[in-house]
């Protein structure tokens, strides 16, 4: 069996974006955070030096136990695991890591498992049923990122991230995202003061 992840050496410990004490998210993560838009569209309308998706892994195994309760799997369950790195230039913008049970890759998602090099956000963004249930939050140490990873990206500081379960036509997908540095200091002409969470009910 493989292991659960290529980015982290274990479970992360998220919080509910309802939590009323999630507190000390900096401005400039936060409207990242809750951004409603598509992430990649946002990302390639302040990138010019070339935006690119390179794929860490994607396999088939059992997620994080809080993962697999998010998507209501069974614990013995496996899922399609897809991790990637979203960079602008040479320099990391956004670590991805989806998680894709097998009933939603049939039928019309059954393309969702052969994206190759192409951002998910930009084929699920295009669906007009698609559906945000659930989002939290997430702030990385060091430490918990793989070591080979966090030396080669030099991962230093605490990085922010999200965890949203989308509903596709009733299926479900988990969607992280964890926002580097060079995200964090990018420029956008969409940027707002705030930014409204908007979680939809089944």
């Amino acid at each position: 069996m493989r292991r659960h992840s290529v980015l982290f050496n274990r479970q992360l410990c998220w919080a509910s974006s309802q939590n009323t004490r999630l507190r000390g998210i900096p401005t400039d993560a936060e409207s990242w955070i809750f951004e409603t838009a598509s992430l990649t569209k946002r990302i390639k309308s302040s990138c010019d030096r070339g935006f690119g998706v390179t794929v860490l892994n994607q396999s088939w195994a059992k997620p994080f136990p809080d993962e697999a309760r998010a998507l209501h799997l069974a614990r013995y369950q496996c899922a399609l695991i897809r991790e990637v790195e979203l960079h602008c230039g040479a320099r990391s913008v956004i670590m991805a890591r989806t998680v894709m049970p097998l009933a939603t890759l049939r039928g019309a998602q059954r393309h969702l498992s052969n994206l190759g090099a192409r951002p998910l956000g930009e084929v699920i963004f295009s669906y007009p049923g698609l559906k945000r249930l659930r989002l939290d939050i997430v702030c990385v140490g060091s430490k918990e990122w793989c070591g080979d990873l966090a030396e080669c990206k030099s991962i230093g500081e605490p990085i922010w991230g999200r965890r949203t379960v989308y509903s596709i036509v009733g299926r479900h997908l988990l969607v992280c995202e964890f926002f580097m540095p060079e995200a964090i200091s990018m420029p956008s002409a969409s940027m707002k003061a705030a930014f409204k969470v908007r979680i939809f009910s089944r």
